[in-house]
Protein backbone atom coordinates (compact mmCIF):
# COMPACT_ATOMS: atom_id res chain seq x y z
CA UNK A 1 0.00 0.00 0.00
CA UNK A 2 1.54 3.69 -0.86
CA UNK A 3 1.71 6.11 1.72
CA UNK A 4 0.35 9.38 1.24
CA UNK A 5 1.93 12.87 3.77
CA UNK A 6 -0.03 15.33 3.68
CA UNK A 7 1.83 18.23 4.70
CA UNK A 8 -0.47 21.64 5.58
CA UNK A 9 -0.99 24.20 8.20
CA UNK A 10 -4.77 24.02 7.90
CA UNK A 11 -6.65 21.25 9.82
CA UNK A 12 -9.25 21.21 8.60
CA UNK A 13 -7.72 21.12 4.81
CA UNK A 14 -5.96 18.43 5.77
CA UNK A 15 -8.65 16.28 7.36
CA UNK A 16 -10.94 17.01 4.55
CA UNK A 17 -7.52 15.54 1.63
CA UNK A 18 -7.13 13.06 3.98
CA UNK A 19 -10.59 11.74 3.42
CA UNK A 20 -11.05 12.16 -0.49
CA UNK A 21 -7.98 10.44 -0.86
CA UNK A 22 -8.52 7.69 1.67
CA UNK A 23 -12.06 7.23 -0.28
CA UNK A 24 -11.60 7.62 -3.73
CA UNK A 25 -7.56 6.82 -3.60
CA UNK A 26 -8.33 3.17 -2.95
CA UNK A 27 -4.84 2.03 -1.90
CA UNK A 28 -3.48 4.68 -0.29
CA UNK A 29 -2.44 5.22 3.55
CA UNK A 30 -2.80 8.40 4.35
CA UNK A 31 -0.63 10.51 7.22
CA UNK A 32 -0.69 13.83 8.13
CA UNK A 33 1.99 16.99 9.16
CA UNK A 34 1.10 20.98 10.17
CA UNK A 35 4.30 21.99 9.16
CA UNK A 36 7.53 21.38 7.44
CA UNK A 37 9.45 19.92 11.03
CA UNK A 38 6.89 17.44 11.90
CA UNK A 39 7.11 16.35 8.03
CA UNK A 40 10.92 15.90 8.19
CA UNK A 41 10.56 13.98 11.61
CA UNK A 42 8.00 11.44 9.76
CA UNK A 43 9.83 11.52 6.62
CA UNK A 44 12.54 10.43 8.87
CA UNK A 45 10.82 7.50 10.82
CA UNK A 46 8.63 5.90 7.53
CA UNK A 47 8.91 5.23 3.86
CA UNK A 48 6.56 7.87 2.25
CA UNK A 49 5.97 7.20 -1.72
CA UNK A 50 4.00 10.57 -2.48
CA UNK A 51 4.25 13.82 -0.60
CA UNK A 52 1.37 16.29 -1.22
CA UNK A 53 2.68 19.78 0.40
CA UNK A 54 1.29 23.38 0.82
CA UNK A 55 3.72 26.12 -0.92
CA UNK A 56 3.49 28.21 1.88
CA UNK A 57 3.95 26.72 5.28
CA UNK A 58 4.64 28.31 8.82
CA UNK A 59 7.90 27.47 9.09
CA UNK A 60 9.61 27.91 5.52
CA UNK A 61 8.68 27.07 2.21
CA UNK A 62 7.16 24.00 -0.13
CA UNK A 63 9.30 24.66 -3.03
CA UNK A 64 12.69 24.57 -0.90
CA UNK A 65 11.15 21.46 1.30
CA UNK A 66 12.07 19.28 -2.29
CA UNK A 67 15.74 19.41 -1.83
CA UNK A 68 15.36 17.98 1.88
CA UNK A 69 12.34 15.44 1.04
CA UNK A 70 15.00 14.26 -1.93
CA UNK A 71 17.75 13.46 0.40
CA UNK A 72 15.77 12.05 3.21
CA UNK A 73 13.72 9.62 0.62
CA UNK A 74 15.03 10.19 -2.76
CA UNK A 75 12.26 7.66 -4.55
CA UNK A 76 9.80 10.05 -2.97
CA UNK A 77 7.60 11.97 -5.15
CA UNK A 78 6.40 14.98 -4.67
CA UNK A 79 3.18 17.08 -5.42
CA UNK A 80 3.06 20.85 -4.35
CA UNK A 81 -0.48 22.99 -4.12
CA UNK A 82 -1.43 26.44 -3.29
CA UNK A 83 -3.79 28.61 -2.74
CA UNK A 84 -2.37 31.12 -5.11
CA UNK A 85 -1.06 29.54 -8.47
CA UNK A 86 1.26 31.38 -10.65
CA UNK A 87 3.16 29.91 -13.26
CA UNK A 88 7.16 31.10 -12.25
CA UNK A 89 6.36 28.81 -9.25
CA UNK A 90 5.29 26.37 -10.95
CA UNK A 91 8.77 26.17 -13.41
CA UNK A 92 10.86 26.24 -10.29
CA UNK A 93 9.01 23.34 -8.55
CA UNK A 94 9.20 21.24 -11.77
CA UNK A 95 13.07 22.06 -11.78
CA UNK A 96 13.58 21.48 -8.35
CA UNK A 97 12.12 17.39 -9.01
CA UNK A 98 8.63 18.27 -8.04
CA UNK A 99 6.28 15.57 -10.01
CA UNK A 100 3.75 18.15 -10.54
CA UNK A 101 2.15 21.58 -9.08
CA UNK A 102 -1.57 22.26 -8.33
CA UNK A 103 -3.95 24.75 -7.74
CA UNK A 104 -6.41 24.22 -4.55
CA UNK A 105 -10.02 24.32 -5.26
CA UNK A 106 -9.45 24.62 -9.38
CA UNK A 107 -7.23 21.29 -9.58
CA UNK A 108 -8.82 18.98 -6.51
CA UNK A 109 -10.20 16.82 -8.99
CA UNK A 110 -6.88 16.15 -10.50
CA UNK A 111 -5.46 15.27 -7.30
CA UNK A 112 -6.56 11.22 -6.98
CA UNK A 113 -5.00 10.70 -10.40
CA UNK A 114 -2.03 12.42 -10.16
CA UNK A 115 -1.19 10.45 -6.95
CA UNK A 116 -1.66 7.09 -8.61
CA UNK A 117 0.49 8.65 -11.38
CA UNK A 118 3.30 9.46 -8.77
CA UNK A 119 2.81 6.13 -6.61
CA UNK A 120 3.55 4.05 -10.66
CA UNK A 121 6.49 6.19 -10.63
CA UNK A 122 7.87 5.60 -7.37
CA UNK A 123 7.04 1.73 -7.48
CA UNK A 124 9.32 1.16 -11.38
CA UNK A 125 11.97 3.36 -9.45
CA UNK A 126 11.69 1.35 -6.42
CA UNK A 127 12.27 -1.83 -9.00
CA UNK A 128 14.83 -0.68 -10.97
CA UNK A 129 16.97 0.25 -7.89
CA UNK A 130 16.16 -3.51 -6.41
CA UNK A 131 17.08 -4.75 -9.62
CA UNK A 132 20.41 -2.83 -10.14
CA UNK A 133 21.13 -3.72 -6.70
CA UNK A 134 20.69 -7.42 -7.33
CA UNK A 135 23.03 -6.76 -10.29
CA UNK A 136 25.52 -5.13 -8.49
CA UNK A 137 25.58 -7.88 -6.21
CA UNK A 138 25.71 -10.43 -8.60
CA UNK A 139 28.89 -9.34 -10.06
CA UNK A 140 30.50 -8.08 -7.08
CA UNK A 141 34.44 -9.15 -7.04
CA UNK A 142 32.97 -10.66 -3.47
CA UNK A 143 30.71 -13.46 -5.37
CA UNK A 144 33.90 -14.48 -7.33
CA UNK A 145 34.20 -18.07 -5.62
CA UNK A 146 37.92 -18.63 -4.52
CA UNK A 147 40.18 -18.26 -1.85
CA UNK A 148 43.06 -19.38 -3.03
CA UNK A 149 46.22 -17.05 -3.18
CA UNK A 150 46.19 -16.65 -7.28
CA UNK A 151 42.87 -15.47 -7.24
CA UNK A 152 43.08 -13.46 -4.68
CA UNK A 153 46.06 -11.61 -5.94
CA UNK A 154 43.89 -11.13 -9.54
CA UNK A 155 41.17 -10.22 -7.89
CA UNK A 156 42.69 -7.31 -5.89
CA UNK A 157 44.69 -6.05 -8.98
CA UNK A 158 40.91 -5.84 -10.99
CA UNK A 159 39.83 -3.90 -7.97
CA UNK A 160 42.69 -1.29 -8.26
CA UNK A 161 41.68 -0.69 -11.86
CA UNK A 162 37.78 -0.84 -11.85
CA UNK A 163 37.40 2.37 -11.03
CA UNK A 164 40.27 4.13 -13.36
CA UNK A 165 39.65 4.69 -17.24
CA UNK A 166 42.18 2.22 -17.91
CA UNK A 167 41.84 0.07 -20.79
CA UNK A 168 42.53 -4.07 -19.51
CA UNK A 169 43.73 -7.14 -21.09
CA UNK A 170 42.35 -10.26 -19.15
CA UNK A 171 44.62 -13.52 -20.42
CA UNK A 172 44.19 -16.52 -19.59
CA UNK A 173 42.89 -19.99 -20.64
CA UNK A 174 39.65 -21.03 -22.04
CA UNK A 175 37.32 -20.77 -18.66
CA UNK A 176 39.24 -19.71 -16.16
CA UNK A 177 36.35 -16.66 -16.23
CA UNK A 178 37.48 -13.54 -18.05
CA UNK A 179 33.77 -13.04 -18.79
CA UNK A 180 33.10 -12.78 -15.04
CA UNK A 181 36.10 -10.41 -13.79
CA UNK A 182 34.78 -8.05 -17.10
CA UNK A 183 31.80 -7.68 -15.13
CA UNK A 184 32.96 -7.12 -12.21
CA UNK A 185 35.34 -4.40 -13.33
CA UNK A 186 32.39 -2.71 -14.84
CA UNK A 187 29.93 -2.93 -11.97
CA UNK A 188 33.28 -1.37 -9.57
CA UNK A 189 33.93 1.70 -11.58
CA UNK A 190 31.97 4.98 -11.91
CA UNK A 191 30.62 3.23 -14.89
CA UNK A 192 28.19 0.69 -13.20
CA UNK A 193 24.98 1.99 -14.15
CA UNK A 194 25.44 2.41 -18.20
CA UNK A 195 25.63 -0.52 -20.60
CA UNK A 196 28.31 -3.46 -20.75
CA UNK A 197 27.99 -4.94 -23.85
CA UNK A 198 30.21 -8.07 -24.99
CA UNK A 199 30.68 -9.70 -28.12
CA UNK A 200 33.24 -12.44 -28.84
CA UNK A 201 35.36 -11.50 -31.89
CA UNK A 202 35.92 -15.10 -32.77
CA UNK A 203 31.74 -16.35 -33.14
CA UNK A 204 31.74 -13.82 -36.27
CA UNK A 205 33.24 -13.30 -39.69
CA UNK A 206 34.66 -10.44 -40.60
CA UNK A 207 32.38 -7.99 -42.58
CA UNK A 208 29.26 -9.26 -39.67
CA UNK A 209 32.31 -8.86 -36.94
CA UNK A 210 32.19 -5.02 -38.78
CA UNK A 211 28.82 -4.63 -39.36
CA UNK A 212 27.71 -5.55 -35.42
CA UNK A 213 30.49 -3.13 -33.80
CA UNK A 214 30.45 -0.36 -36.34
CA UNK A 215 26.87 -0.15 -36.73
CA UNK A 216 25.73 1.19 -40.47
CA UNK A 217 24.07 3.62 -42.70
CA UNK A 218 21.04 2.20 -44.60
CA UNK A 219 22.19 1.45 -48.03
CA UNK A 220 25.79 0.69 -47.36
CA UNK A 221 25.44 -2.98 -48.63
CA UNK A 222 22.63 -5.17 -50.37
CA UNK A 223 20.51 -5.78 -47.31
CA UNK A 224 21.17 -2.74 -45.44
CA UNK A 225 17.44 -1.24 -45.44
CA UNK A 226 17.47 1.01 -42.68
CA UNK A 227 20.55 2.47 -40.17
CA UNK A 228 21.85 0.19 -37.72
CA UNK A 229 23.47 1.25 -33.93
CA UNK A 230 26.38 -0.81 -33.31
CA UNK A 231 27.60 -2.64 -30.26
CA UNK A 232 30.17 0.47 -29.85
CA UNK A 233 27.10 2.49 -30.01
CA UNK A 234 25.64 0.92 -27.47
CA UNK A 235 28.00 0.64 -25.00
CA UNK A 236 28.62 4.77 -25.09
CA UNK A 237 29.57 5.87 -21.71
CA UNK A 238 30.15 2.78 -20.72
CA UNK A 239 32.05 -0.40 -21.20
CA UNK A 240 32.89 -2.72 -24.53
CA UNK A 241 33.68 -6.37 -23.71
CA UNK A 242 36.00 -7.71 -26.57
CA UNK A 243 36.13 -11.34 -25.62
CA UNK A 244 39.09 -13.18 -28.18
CA UNK A 245 40.15 -10.22 -29.09
CA UNK A 246 43.12 -12.14 -30.88
CA UNK A 247 41.07 -13.59 -33.31
CA UNK A 248 40.00 -9.96 -34.51
CA UNK A 249 40.89 -9.54 -37.88
CA UNK A 250 43.64 -7.32 -39.03
CA UNK A 251 41.82 -5.25 -40.89
CA UNK A 252 39.08 -3.87 -37.94
CA UNK A 253 42.16 -3.89 -35.42
CA UNK A 254 42.83 -0.28 -36.99
CA UNK A 255 39.75 1.11 -36.77
CA UNK A 256 39.46 -0.28 -33.41
CA UNK A 257 42.98 1.59 -32.28
CA UNK A 258 41.78 4.65 -33.88
CA UNK A 259 38.49 3.87 -31.58
CA UNK A 260 40.85 3.37 -28.37
CA UNK A 261 42.85 6.74 -29.63
CA UNK A 262 40.10 9.37 -29.82
CA UNK A 263 36.73 8.03 -29.45
CA UNK A 264 36.12 8.15 -32.40
CA UNK A 265 34.77 5.28 -35.48
CA UNK A 266 32.91 5.49 -38.78
CA UNK A 267 29.99 3.53 -39.25
CA UNK A 268 29.87 1.46 -42.30
CA UNK A 269 28.55 3.40 -45.40
CA UNK A 270 29.07 7.09 -43.41
CA UNK A 271 31.00 9.92 -44.20
CA UNK A 272 30.25 11.54 -40.81
CA UNK A 273 32.37 10.18 -38.07
CA UNK A 274 30.91 9.41 -34.65
CA UNK A 275 31.96 9.83 -31.02
CA UNK A 276 32.04 7.90 -28.10
CA UNK A 277 33.22 7.44 -24.39
CA UNK A 278 33.85 4.14 -23.65
CA UNK A 279 36.09 2.20 -21.56
CA UNK A 280 37.50 -1.38 -23.31
CA UNK A 281 38.40 -4.30 -21.20
CA UNK A 282 39.87 -7.11 -24.23
CA UNK A 283 39.99 -10.75 -23.43
CA UNK A 284 42.34 -13.25 -25.04
CA UNK A 285 44.12 -16.77 -24.26
CA UNK A 286 45.99 -16.16 -27.07
CA UNK A 287 49.78 -15.21 -27.03
CA UNK A 288 49.08 -11.92 -28.69
CA UNK A 289 52.95 -11.44 -28.78
CA UNK A 290 53.92 -14.12 -30.90
CA UNK A 291 50.66 -13.25 -33.00
CA UNK A 292 52.38 -10.07 -33.70
CA UNK A 293 55.66 -11.77 -34.29
CA UNK A 294 52.99 -13.89 -37.29
CA UNK A 295 51.68 -10.58 -38.35
CA UNK A 296 48.69 -11.76 -36.97
CA UNK A 297 48.00 -8.73 -34.64
CA UNK A 298 48.75 -5.31 -34.32
CA UNK A 299 51.67 -4.73 -31.84
CA UNK A 300 50.46 -0.49 -31.52
CA UNK A 301 47.01 -2.25 -30.63
CA UNK A 302 48.67 -4.65 -28.42
CA UNK A 303 50.52 -1.95 -26.49
CA UNK A 304 47.19 0.24 -26.56
CA UNK A 305 45.28 -2.73 -25.08
CA UNK A 306 47.88 -4.16 -22.53
CA UNK A 307 48.24 -0.73 -20.71
CA UNK A 308 47.12 -3.33 -17.49
CA UNK A 309 47.21 -6.65 -18.01
CA UNK A 310 45.75 -9.02 -16.05
CA UNK A 311 46.59 -12.99 -16.00
CA UNK A 312 43.57 -15.06 -14.97
CA UNK A 313 45.34 -18.36 -12.99
CA UNK A 314 44.00 -21.79 -13.96
CA UNK A 315 42.08 -24.23 -12.04
CA UNK A 316 44.59 -26.73 -11.42
CA UNK A 317 46.70 -24.29 -10.18
CA UNK A 318 44.47 -23.76 -7.20
CA UNK A 319 42.97 -26.74 -6.77
CA UNK A 320 41.46 -25.52 -2.52
CA UNK A 321 39.08 -23.91 -4.72
CA UNK A 322 37.90 -26.54 -6.16
CA UNK A 323 35.16 -27.84 -3.05
CA UNK A 324 33.67 -24.20 -2.90
CA UNK A 325 33.24 -24.08 -6.31
CA UNK A 326 31.79 -28.08 -6.91
CA UNK A 327 29.52 -27.09 -4.46
CA UNK A 328 28.13 -24.37 -5.19
CA UNK A 329 27.61 -25.78 -9.07
CA UNK A 330 25.72 -29.02 -7.49
CA UNK A 331 23.40 -26.83 -5.39
CA UNK A 332 22.83 -24.63 -8.35
CA UNK A 333 22.05 -27.44 -10.71
CA UNK A 334 20.09 -29.19 -8.42
CA UNK A 335 17.76 -26.68 -7.45
CA UNK A 336 16.85 -25.84 -11.01
CA UNK A 337 15.91 -29.95 -11.97
CA UNK A 338 14.05 -29.99 -8.74
CA UNK A 339 16.64 -32.56 -6.18
CA UNK A 340 17.30 -31.23 -2.77
CA UNK A 341 19.92 -31.90 0.07
CA UNK A 342 22.86 -33.14 -3.08
CA UNK A 343 25.88 -33.12 -1.69
CA UNK A 344 29.48 -33.97 -2.21
CA UNK A 345 31.68 -37.10 -0.78
CA UNK A 346 34.73 -36.49 -0.11
CA UNK A 347 36.35 -38.41 -2.47
CA UNK A 348 34.61 -36.97 -4.87
CA UNK A 349 35.75 -33.93 -4.18
CA UNK A 350 39.40 -35.17 -3.99
CA UNK A 351 38.93 -36.78 -7.37
CA UNK A 352 38.44 -33.34 -8.31
CA UNK A 353 40.73 -31.69 -7.23
CA UNK A 354 43.64 -34.42 -9.03
CA UNK A 355 42.13 -33.73 -12.56
CA UNK A 356 43.84 -31.17 -14.84
CA UNK A 357 40.74 -29.47 -15.37
CA UNK A 358 42.11 -28.25 -19.24
CA UNK A 359 38.58 -26.24 -19.83
CA UNK A 360 38.86 -24.89 -16.12
CA UNK A 361 35.91 -23.47 -14.05
CA UNK A 362 33.49 -24.29 -17.33
CA UNK A 363 34.89 -27.74 -17.39
CA UNK A 364 33.85 -28.47 -13.90
CA UNK A 365 31.10 -27.07 -14.00
CA UNK A 366 29.82 -29.07 -16.37
CA UNK A 367 31.17 -31.83 -14.75
CA UNK A 368 29.61 -31.42 -11.85
CA UNK A 369 26.08 -31.30 -13.08
CA UNK A 370 26.59 -33.95 -15.46
CA UNK A 371 27.21 -35.81 -11.91
CA UNK A 372 24.28 -33.99 -10.51
CA UNK A 373 22.12 -35.78 -13.48
CA UNK A 374 23.70 -39.15 -13.23
CA UNK A 375 23.75 -39.59 -9.22
CA UNK A 376 21.45 -42.06 -7.92
CA UNK A 377 21.62 -40.69 -4.48
CA UNK A 378 21.80 -37.45 -3.17
CA UNK A 379 25.62 -37.83 -2.07
CA UNK A 380 28.39 -37.51 -5.25
CA UNK A 381 30.33 -40.26 -5.37
CA UNK A 382 33.53 -40.78 -7.54
CA UNK A 383 31.49 -43.60 -9.73
CA UNK A 384 29.10 -40.47 -10.74
CA UNK A 385 32.44 -38.86 -12.70
CA UNK A 386 32.98 -39.67 -16.24
CA UNK A 387 35.47 -42.10 -16.61
CA UNK A 388 37.90 -40.64 -18.11
CA UNK A 389 38.26 -38.02 -14.97
CA UNK A 390 38.16 -40.55 -12.40
CA UNK A 391 40.72 -42.10 -14.75
CA UNK A 392 43.34 -39.49 -15.23
CA UNK A 393 42.77 -38.21 -11.83
CA UNK A 394 43.56 -41.04 -10.46
CA UNK A 395 46.97 -41.16 -12.44
CA UNK A 396 48.07 -38.16 -11.94
CA UNK A 397 47.26 -38.93 -8.36
CA UNK A 398 50.26 -42.03 -9.08
CA UNK A 399 52.29 -39.76 -10.65
CA UNK A 400 52.73 -37.48 -7.71
CA UNK A 401 53.86 -39.71 -5.63
CA UNK A 402 56.50 -42.00 -7.01
CA UNK A 403 57.38 -43.77 -4.24
CA UNK A 404 54.24 -45.44 -3.45
CA UNK A 405 53.32 -48.83 -4.20
CA UNK A 406 50.74 -48.47 -7.36
CA UNK A 407 53.53 -46.00 -9.06
CA UNK A 408 56.03 -48.64 -8.69
CA UNK A 409 53.44 -51.18 -9.81
CA UNK A 410 52.43 -48.44 -12.63
CA UNK A 411 55.82 -47.95 -14.35
CA UNK A 412 57.18 -51.38 -13.87
CA UNK A 413 54.10 -52.86 -15.89
CA UNK A 414 54.28 -50.29 -18.71
CA UNK A 415 58.26 -50.85 -19.13
CA UNK A 416 57.31 -54.51 -19.41
CA UNK A 417 54.74 -54.06 -21.65
CA UNK A 418 56.82 -51.62 -23.93
CA UNK A 419 59.70 -54.51 -24.02
CA UNK A 420 57.31 -56.99 -25.30
CA UNK A 421 56.57 -55.02 -27.72
CA UNK A 422 53.10 -54.97 -26.41
CA UNK A 423 52.02 -58.72 -26.46
CA UNK A 424 49.84 -58.78 -23.31
CA UNK A 425 50.58 -62.27 -22.88
CA UNK A 426 54.37 -62.34 -23.01
CA UNK A 427 54.05 -59.57 -20.57
CA UNK A 428 51.55 -61.40 -18.05
CA UNK A 429 54.17 -64.17 -18.61
CA UNK A 430 56.87 -62.20 -17.65
CA UNK A 431 55.10 -60.20 -14.66
CA UNK A 432 53.78 -63.75 -13.23
CA UNK A 433 50.74 -62.62 -13.51
CA UNK A 434 47.03 -64.26 -15.14
CA UNK A 435 46.10 -61.76 -18.61
CA UNK A 436 42.85 -60.64 -17.17
CA UNK A 437 44.83 -59.28 -14.49
CA UNK A 438 47.19 -57.69 -16.82
CA UNK A 439 44.27 -56.39 -18.51
CA UNK A 440 42.46 -54.55 -15.53
CA UNK A 441 45.50 -53.34 -14.42
CA UNK A 442 46.27 -51.71 -17.79
CA UNK A 443 42.79 -50.17 -17.42
CA UNK A 444 43.36 -49.19 -14.12
CA UNK A 445 46.69 -47.25 -15.02
CA UNK A 446 45.46 -46.04 -18.19
CA UNK A 447 48.18 -47.71 -20.30
CA UNK A 448 47.92 -48.92 -23.45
Amino acid sequence: MSKVLIIDDEQKLRQLMSRIIGVEGDGFLVLEAANLKSARTLLKQQEIDVILCDVKLPDGSGIDFIAQIKEIQPYAEVVLFTAFGNIPDGVSAIKLGAFDYLTKGDDNHKIIPVLHRAAEKVTLAKRVAQLEAKTFKKYAFENILGDSPVLNKAISLSQKVAPLETSVLLLGETGTGKEVFANAIHFASRRKNKNFVAINCAAFSRDLLESELFGYKAGAFTGALSDKKGLIEEADKGTLFLDEIGEMPTALQAKLLRLLESGEYLKIGDTKVSQVDIRVIAATNRVLETEIEQGNFREDLYYRLSTFQLKLPALRDRPQDIPELANVFAESFSLKIGRKDITLSKEYTEQLQLFNWKGNVRELKNVVERSVITASGNILQVDDLPHEIAQLAEQNRIATNQFSLAAVEHAHIRKVCALTGGNKAEAARLLEIGLSTLYRKIEEYGLK
